[in-house]
Order: structure tokens, then sequence, then C-alpha cells
């Protein structure tokens, strides 16, 4: 098996839903000083009207790479954190802002795989504030069409329920399933994984659900995405999604 790990430093015991955010790295560097971020790419809520900003892998890594107001060190607790106002530049297929890792491949090429065979994305976070609901986990349609849809989303809602959305076809139409609970500002942890190319198997905070992929997804290659993908916009740049993450972990077999 092929491991692709966005790790801390320091270890990070399994929590589920605790009181208070799990204990990362040095809280004094910026995120690739913490993680390895050479499997990613990060998209901003900042740039020219339908095109974000991205920062790349290479600009990402070690204890002086890139960070701002939008992704940034937590120095109280050295979380990996995303802000995204409801305020921002969009995508021109988004009506939401995002500060949002895109998943890439060592030699900077964009991570397009297949679902044969074995995928997973496992994260622990929290959710430091939210107005409505955000998106921080996604597998999204790479090439194989001309459909620009995920193949599913997980949120987390102001009133503590996480729901996954599954994709009804790559030309459109989600349908919520409800698979946790979790308090604002609680530690919680996910993992999102791809099985035999049929199968999407959710666990949340140890506990698992599956689903059916329909066959319409076949023809297109995947790839993750974590972060904070705010779910509602409006003209404040103060309102909006904060999430840190504790610990990201991608695998493919």
């Amino acid at each position: 098996m092929r491991m692709r790990s966005l790790l801390v430093l320091l270890a990070v015991p399994a929590l589920v839903a605790t009181a208070s955010p799990a204990q990362a790295a040095d809280p004094t560097v910026a995120p690739g000083g913490n993680f390895d971020l050479g499997i990613w790419q990060l998209q901003e809520p900042v740039g020219s009207p339908g095109s974000p900003t991205t920062i790349s892998s290479s600009r990402l890594k070690g204890a002086n790479g890139f960070q701002d107001s939008y992704f940034y060190t937590d120095t109280r607790d050295g979380a990996m954190t995303f802000w995204a106002p409801e305020k921002g530049v969009t995508t021109p297929n988004s009506n939401y802002a995002r500060s949002e890792l895109r998943e890439m491949n060592r030699d900077g090429s964009a991570a397009n795989w297949s679902l044969s065979g074995s995928h997973k994305l496992s994260a622990t976070l929290r959710v430091v504030s939210v107005t409505s609901n955000v998106c921080v986990g996604q597998v999204h349609l790479g090439t194989g069409g001309s459909s620009t849809k995920p193949l599913l989303e997980l949120y987390y809602h102001s009133n503590g329920d996480i729901v996954l959305g599954t994709e009804n076809s790559p030309d459109g139409g989600q349908t919520p399933h409800t698979v946790g609970h979790v308090s604002i500002g609680k530690t919680w942890t996910y993992t999102i994984g791809i099985s035999g190319g049929n199968t999407i198997d959710l666990t949340v905070n140890g506990s698992t659900t599956h689903y059916s992929i329909p066959s319409s997804f076949k023809a297109y290659k995947q790839y993750f995405k974590a972060g904070s993908y705010n779910q509602s916009s409006s003209d404040s740049t103060t309102k909006g999604a904060r999430v840190g993450f504790y610990g990201l972990t991608v695998s493919h077999g």
C-alpha cells in the first residue's frame, strides 16, 4: 500500500468529541513546519473573480512556509487552521468561498485516481466557528467527463450535526445522511474511504456507515479535498467558517 500522510510531529491520540482540542505540534511555526504538505495545494478565498489564488506544495513546505490570515498555525494549540469568510473569491462553479487543500502528487501534478482499489482520507479536527455549515472533506470528480461535481461532501452544521452528502449522479443532486453530532469547538474524527470502486465507507468518531456509488461515476477519476469550504455567503468578511486540523492522512492501495 502506498501511504501519503499529513502528520503532526507529536503524537495525537484518537479523540472523540473531547471538551478541549488535541495538542498538536509546534505552535510557533507555519503549518508546513508541523505537517507534510508535499501532497497538497491550497486554494484561498482571494484573487480575481472566478479565479481564486492557489498556493503550490513547494510554497507550503517548511517551518517558514506560506501562511496568512486564511491558512495558519493556531498559536494556542498548533492546529492547521483554515478560515473562509462568507464574502470571498469563489470558483466559477460555486457561490461559496473556501480555504481548502486539494490533493496533489509528489511530482506536483494533480492527483487523479481511479475508484478501483482502496482510498482513504482520515482527519482529526474541530470546527472553531461556523454561521451555517461547512464542508470539511470531499471526494471530488477529476478527469473522465464534463462534470465539476463532487462524489461526496462531509459537512458540519452549526447545530452540531455532521452530515454526509452523496451525489446522485455526475449531473448533480445530493442526498444528505446525518452521521453524527458534535458540539461546536469539540474535537472529532472522520475517515472517508472508497473500496472496490463501488462503496463509500464513512467512519465518524468510530461509527461506520456504507453507501453505494452509482455506476454513472465509474468513468471519472477522483481526488481528495479537506479544509474549510464555507456553505453560506453574504457581504460579511467577519462571519464564516474556521476549522482546525490536528491530523490528516491520505492512503491509496
